[in-house]
């Protein structure tokens, strides 16, 4: 396991507060939540890069199969208007 040496985030009383109050709803140190909510951040950026990964893989076939939901400002119209 790494350890960071201490660090001096400043909050406001009331930032503070609200902080406690939601490591105290999870049953949680306030060490713990701090700990588990940049853990959380890490995971959901990564599920969040990987979807959008996925989503682009798939994007041609989606917009093959549902031509009228393609935004009109990425459609594909072929000729120039008039």
């Amino acid at each position: 396991m790494l350890s960071m040496p201490s660090l001096n985030v400043p909050f406001t009383e009331e930032e503070m507060e609200g902080v406690r109050a939601a490591a105290a709803a999870e049953g949680k140190s306030l060490k713990q939540y701090l700990h588990d909510l940049g853990v959380r951040e890490m995971q959901r950026k990564r599920f969040v890069s990987g979807a959008a990964s996925w989503a682009d893989k798939l994007r041609g076939e989606f917009d093959e199969a549902f031509p009228d939901e393609v935004p009109v400002s990425q459609r594909d119209r072929g000729t120039d208007a008039a």
